[in-house]
C-alpha cells in the first residue's frame, strides 16, 4: 500500500495555554453576528474561533447589561459595586451590633455594681456589732 494512504494528517496544537484577549469592538461585533436569525450561534462561535459557551455568555450579558457589561465582563459594572458595598455594609452592621450589645452588657453590669454596694452595707450584720 502506499504510504499516503496508511498515514493520516495529524494537526498538532502547540498553544501555550495562554487565553486570548478579546476587545469589546471584537466581543460585540461577534455578539452581533449571533443577533441575526439566520445565524447559529455554533456557527457564529465557530467562524471567530470562540468557545459557543462563551458567546453565549457575552450574547447575555449584552442583552442584560449592554455593551458595557460585554466590556467589563461582568453583569454590570455598577451591580458588582453595588453587591461589594451591600456586603461591607452587611459586615459593618454585625459589628455594630456586637458592640452595642457589649455597651449594653457592661452598663448594665455597672447599674447593677453600683446599686448593690449601699444596700450590702445597710445590711450587713457586721454593722450592728459595731455599734
Amino acid at each position: 500500500m502506499p504510504e499516503h494512504v496508511l498515514m493520516s494528517e495529524i494537526e498538532i496544537i502547540t498553544d501555550g495555554g495562554r487565553r486570548r484577549r478579546w476587545t469589546a469592538a471584537e466581543k460585540l461585533r461577534i455578539v452581533e453576528e449571533t443577533l441575526d436569525d439566520r445565524a447559529s450561534i455554533s456557527v457564529v462561535a465557530r467562524r471567530n474561533g470562540v468557545a459557543p459557551n462563551l458567546l453565549y455568555r457575552w450574547r447575555r450579558l449584552m442583552l442584560e447589561g449592554g455593551s458595557v457589561a460585554v466590556t467589563e465582563d461582568d453583569d454590570v459594572t455598577s451591580n458588582k459595586i453595588v453587591r461589594q458595598m451591600e456586603d461591607r455594609i452587611r459586615e459593618l452592621e454585625r459589628h455594630l451590633g456586637r458592640k452595642t450589645l457589649e455597651a449594653e452588657i457592661l452598663r448594665e453590669a455597672l447599674d447593677k455594681s453600683r446599686s448593690k454596694k449601699p444596700t450590702l452595707l445597710a445590711r450587713s450584720p457586721l454593722k450592728d456589732d459595731f455599734q
